[in-house]
């Protein structure tokens, strides 16, 4: 998103955290557009500081579900953020929530879709070469 030029701001309450923003960058996380606050994503302070107000976008992935639902509702209904992302791992919450109007990501729902997929593939003895190619082959499995 920085290299779109786009600002891009992440709260974390671990401030080892900044590290891994700048893995990749050729500059300083902050020197190539972006901002980092230390705090905890359910206290509304710490998300002014991080820039809630003027966010047009927001995106809760931090490892909780409840924390990730809590803090999109509270973008969306205090801050009004257009654009609210919770990333939740339960499928059936996760779709419960979609259907009650919170756009979701659902990490686990993608993966069960791609294990289908391979395990479709897999029984079309045809696909197997290009579903598989960069996986050792099998000795003896079925």
């Amino acid at each position: 998103m920085l290299a779109d030029g786009h600002t891009v701001s992440c709260l974390d309450q671990d401030p080892e955290s900044h590290a891994r923003l700048e893995v990749g960058l050729e500059s300083s996380w902050e020197e190539a557009g972006g901002q980092f606050t230390v705090g905890t994503a359910l206290e509304t302070q710490a998300l002014e500081e991080a820039g809630i107000v003027e966010a047009d976008a927001f995106v809760a992935a931090t490892n909780g579900d409840n924390t990730n639902i809590v803090i999109s509702q509270i973008a969306q209904k205090r801050y009004e953020v257009t654009t609210v992302i919770a990333r939740i791992l339960d499928p059936l919450r996760a779709e419960w929530y979609r259907e009650q109007g919170l756009q979701t990501i659902c990490p686990t729902r993608v993966a069960i879709e791609m294990l289908e997929d391979k395990l479709r593939a897999a029984a079309d003895p045809s696909s197997l070469e290009s579903q598989f190619s960069d996986s050792p082959p099998v000795e003896g499995g079925r």
